[in-house]
């Protein structure tokens, strides 16, 4: 398989051996993990709402590809069910499906536009982890990875509940980290600066979107937005054995921006 920006050299097995499920994997981050973890050797299930539903896997662009909403209990248990299914266990999870904001004024803001942005972005988190933590601890080399965000760290004004969402992502991390040490469960998370997905354009307001990339890349201290494969290579580190004792962090893959 021939990967963007990542150079055949730099994409060993280090995942051989291992099943690793990416939600959000048909596009932008996820499929650029997805990507990355198969060519590394691992088996790749993955998970999005855009997916068909059924007793069988749907055409993905890569792996197997199975429908879930991940902010819906019954759709998360149904997916774990299916996976099951499979025989092959699970050992790595990361949890990438996430939705934007555009910028918002707080007093107009809908409760609905609220809580889908905190259920998609941060119940999801628990729903996944509850259902496949079975799995997970079975491995005895478990690891989750939830993509998180900057601006959980660094907030920005019209964006209340996507840094809500991220910042309680980022705890949620921490808080699993240390609940599932003892199971051999890592968790960890990586905070993606602005990277260049067809998310981007849901934080544009109305702009095109390689205006948005020139404004977001004049803001970053090494002068280019994130790609999705940056963002990947963060994720086959945490995930592999290279991070066996690594839990409880939050990368920052930013060029800089959150120093």
């Amino acid at each position: 398989m021939t990967l963007p920006d990542f150079p055949a050299h730099l994409t060993p097995t280090l995942l051989q051996g291992r099943t690793a499920l990416v939600s959000g994997g048909v596009s932008g981050i996820g499929l650029a993990i997805a990507q990355l973890f198969e060519a590394s050797g691992a088996k790749v299930v993955v998970a999005d709402i855009s997916l068909l539903g059924g007793e069988a896997p749907q055409s993905c662009p890569v792996g197997s590809g199975w429908h879930c909403d991940v902010s819906d209990e019954a759709s998360v248990a149904d997916l774990a069910k299916s996976v099951a299914k499979t025989g092959n266990g699970l050992d790595i999870l990361v949890n990438c499906a996430g939705v934007p904001q555009s910028s918002t004024a707080i007093e107009t803001m809908t409760v609905e536009a609220w809580d889908r942005i905190m259920n998609v972005n941060v119940r999801s988190l628990f729903l996944m982890t509850k259902h496949f933590l079975a799995p997970l601890k079975a491995s005895g080399n478990g690891a989750i990875i939830n993509i998180c965000s900057t601006v959980g760290v660094r907030p920005k004004a019209g964006l209340a509940a996507y840094s809500a969402s991220k910042a309680a992502a980022i705890a949620t991390t921490q808080a699993l980290a240390l609940e599932l040490a003892k199971d051999r469960v890592r968790v960890n998370g990586i905070n993606p600066g602005a990277t260049e997905t067809p998310m981007l354009s849901g934080f544009s307001h109305g702009r095109e979107v390689q205006e948005v990339v020139g404004s977001f890349a004049s803001q970053i201290p090494m002068g280019e937005i994130i790609r999705p494969s940056d963002v990947a290579g963060a994720a086959l580190y945490l995930a592999s054995d290279l991070a066996r004792l690594v839990t409880g962090v939050t990368i920052n893959v930013d060029g800089g921006r959150t120093v």
